[in-house]
Parts: C-alpha cells; structure tokens; sequence
C-alpha cells in the first residue's frame, strides 16, 4: 500500500507528533482539516483528517476498524531511535516480534518495523 488515511481527533496534535516525533515531513495541510506527511519526500504516505472525526473518542474495543499500519524504517538503528523518541514523549512503545507497536494522538496504532529480509 502507498498510503494510508487515518481519521484523527486533531490536525495539530497529530502533525506535531508524526513530524516532530516520528521525523516525517509536513507535505500539505488543510487548516485544522487534514495533514499529510511523508518520508523522503514522496507525496504523502500518512493522511490524518477530521472530516468525520474532529474531536472524537477512539473506537471502542470490538470495532471493526484498523489494527494498525506497519511503518517500515531503513534499520534497527533507526527503529531505535525513532522508538526512543516516543518514549520520550511520554509514550510507552510496546516492543512485539515483529516491531515496535506506538500510537499516535488519536490512539491510531502504528507498528514501526524494518524491512524484511
């Protein structure tokens, strides 16, 4: 998959931790609508937008909804790192087999993973 959407509860909140704390770039942002970020400067990889969600709470368990994206990062070094700097956001990343489960604001659960090889 190229991309993934992901409805969020805020636009800023979500862009400041995929950005800042994640380390993507801000491709484009629609106000207080949607935000879309990248790594190496592709067009966007992650969309985060309110259209139907602004404010909203997570789903509660037993939803259908998203298990979570696999966010692949060039080397253990880097997934390291990148894990490191959740932790210090105030955020206990779950270290699993197969990655490092984080969430971002909305509680959207993210698996930070190296290539397979």
């Amino acid at each position: 998959m190229g991309h993934v959407h992901l409805r969020v509860a805020d636009v800023p909140s979500t862009v400041e931790f995929y950005r800042d704390v994640l380390g993507m770039g801000l491709m484009a942002q629609l106000g207080p609508m949607a935000a879309f970020l990248s790594a190496g400067g592709y067009h966007h990889h992650i969309g985060g937008n309110t259209w139907e969600s602004r404010g909203a709470q997570p789903a509660p368990p037993g939803s259908a909804t998203l298990r979570h994206a696999t966010i692949v990062v060039p080397d253990s070094d880097e997934l390291e790192r990148v894990a490191g700097r959740v932790g210090s956001s105030g955020q206990e990343p779950e270290t699993r087999s197969d990655g490092v489960l984080v969430r971002d604001p909305s509680q959207n659960a993210l698996l930070l993973a190296t290539p397979k090889r």
